[in-house]
This record gives C-alpha cells, sequence and structure tokens, in this order.
C-alpha cells in the first residue's frame, strides 16, 4: 500500500493507492493509479510534483484514514503521525514506512476509468529494508 500525497497552493491531499509499481530502473519511474474522476486527479494534472510513501505493516490505520471517503486534508490526516515536507515535492512525506519517494508525472495515460500517472522518481527521501510491507490482497490485509 502506498500513501500518494501533493501539495495543492496551501492545501495537501492524499489518498492511499493500491496501484503503485515501479516501472522502468534507467531513469528510475514508477506509475499511480488514480480514478480519473476524483479531484486529486485533477490536481495532479495542473501540478507534476508528488510524494509516494510505501506503507509498512504497522501502518494500517494510516492506509484506511487515506482511503475513507470525504477525507479531511494531508495534514489533518498526518497530524499525530511523524512526516514532514519534501523538499522537491512540497508534498507531505509520511515518516515510517518502507520507503518515500518524491516524482515527477512524464506521462498521463487514460485506462477505463483511471488515469496512470508515469513518474521519474526525483529522489528517495528514504528507504528502510528492515520492515514488511502494507499489502492488501481481496479486500484484506495479508
Amino acid at each position: 500500500m502506498v500513501v500518494l500525497t501533493v501539495r495543492d497552493g496551501r492545501d495537501d491531499l492524499g489518498i492511499t493507492v493500491t496501484s503503485f509499481m515501479s516501472v522502468s530502473l534507467e531513469p528510475p519511474m514508477v506509475l499511480a493509479g488514480i480514478t480519473s474522476t476524483s479531484y486529486l486527479a485533477e490536481v495532479l494534472d495542473r501540478g507534476d510534483r508528488w510524494a509516494a510513501t510505501v506503507l509498512g505493516t504497522g501502518q494500517r490505520a494510516l492506509a484506511g484514514r487515506f482511503a475513507i471517503q470525504g477525507r479531511p486534508n494531508a495534514r489533518i490526516l498526518l497530524a499525530s503521525e511523524p512526516h514532514h515536507r519534501g523538499p522537491l515535492s512540497d508534498a507531505l512525506i509520511v515518516e515510517g514506512g518502507l520507503a518515500a519517494l518524491e516524482c515527477e508525472t512524464r506521462q498521463r495515460v487514460q485506462a477505463g476509468d483511471h488515469t496512470l500517472f508515469v513518474a521519474e522518481v526525483r529522489s528517495a527521501d528514504y528507504v528502510d529494508r528492515g520492515k514488511d510491507p502494507l499489502i492488501r490482497v481481496n479486500r484484506r490485509y495479508v
């Protein structure tokens, strides 16, 4: 599971993303799938920089907070969680995950009811190989 965050002016937005994958090693690129009709997709269409935090098993509640409908802005959701602002994306970055990446969108691809944001990884904010990833399959965490 990944929490994707983006800064939109004075507002900070975020969402739990289940469609996230590596695309290329050279240059390092990733892909995030977002519902095309969502406000977050609209914001990502206006700006190119965002952050992605790969969550660990201990961050299940955080994944749930960023997945609920009508959620408040990301600053409120992260008020009790360690986090910081990424120097390149200006997006909020959750601390304590497996990795945090700052990304810059290079391509947008329409795929059914989703937009696939293909992005170059501009910075690895941190990597912690000592944790297990939070994985959700068939609507259950495993």
